[in-house]
């Protein structure tokens, strides 16, 4: 994959064999089909690694267990995250073993939410709304 170091290559793919209870059972439900969209797991994105991500739809789902509680770390990642145009949910490991048909609800409901403003601004302009007409010309 382009851009990561081997180092972060190496940790996603360990975090990817070592998965907790929780992420098991979630990752089981995410990857049979249910949700009709496509999640990876253990997926860098900039400095960090997504537990998982539907890229798609740009919606990342982390997986907390008690050493995130109040955790200043991880209010800088969601807005790191959320200033590049992601959208993140969090999931305490206890949520998600007691009410798994809870979770992927929530999960649900997030998926119909539209695209975060930033996928839209990396569209190419629309000439049949008159974006990126120029002199009778497209921009380019």
């Amino acid at each position: 994959m382009p851009g990561y170091s081997t180092s972060t290559l190496t940790h996603a793919k360990r975090l990817r064999r070592d998965l907790t209870d929780a992420e098991r059972l979630l990752w089981n439900a995410l990857r049979s089909g249910q949700m009709s969209v496509k999640f990876r797991r253990q997926q860098p994105i900039g400095p960090f690694i997504a537990d998982f991500v539907c890229l798609e739809r740009r919606l990342i789902i982390e997986v907390d267990g008690g050493q995130h509680a109040e955790s200043a770390s991880d209010a800088a990642r969601t807005a790191w995250l959320g200033d590049h145009g992601y959208t993140v949910l969090r999931f305490w490991n206890h949520d998600i073993q007691s009410n798994l048909q809870g979770t992927l609800e929530a999960i649900s409901a997030a998926l119909k939410t539209p695209h975060p403003p930033t996928a839209s601004r990396r569209a190419p302009p629309s000439p049949s709304r008159g974006e990126g007409i120029m002199d009778g010309a497209f921009r380019v």
